[in-house]
């Protein structure tokens, strides 16, 4: 799709309500990361709805991302991989939020081929200048 390899799905009591993927390039966003996208694609919920809620990334999430997982109150995320991007994990951690790393291959390899085919664009997405 010409974007960033990273998705998020948000469960609820063990169903799907929502998925989103990277959309920066797409709908020329500032703000539509996997996870801001995927909480944007689920709608208006109650807060109880959250409270019950896993979120499922497939890289660790940003400060962005992270913040609205603490606003919203999501208790639990799973995360793909963090060793092509390393989130706010600890923040999040000293928040209350159960963090779970699968460290796949697959997720790392996709993030890992995207940054060497295309830095430019993942220095832009992650708002730091070209090494």
């Amino acid at each position: 799709m010409g974007e960033y390899p990273i998705v998020s799905v948000l469960v609820i009591d063990g169903i799907i309500v929502s998925r989103g993927h990277n959309q920066r390039i797409q709908k020329g966003s500032a703000i539509l990361h996997a996870e801001m996208d995927c909480l944007n694609n689920a709608g208006r919920l109650m807060a109880a709805d959250y409270q019950r809620s896993i979120l499922y990334s497939t890289l660790s999430p940003c400060d962005m991302c992270s913040g609205a997982a603490l606003l919203y109150g999501i208790p639990k995320i799973v995360v793909g991989e963090h060793n092509s991007f390393l989130g706010p994990e600890d923040y999040l951690k000293s928040r209350g939020v159960q963090l779970e790393i699968l460290y796949d291959l697959e997720c790392r390899q996709l993030m890992e081929s995207f940054i060497k085919n295309n830095p430019s664009l993942w220095y832009e997405d992650i708002g730091k200048e070209i090494i």
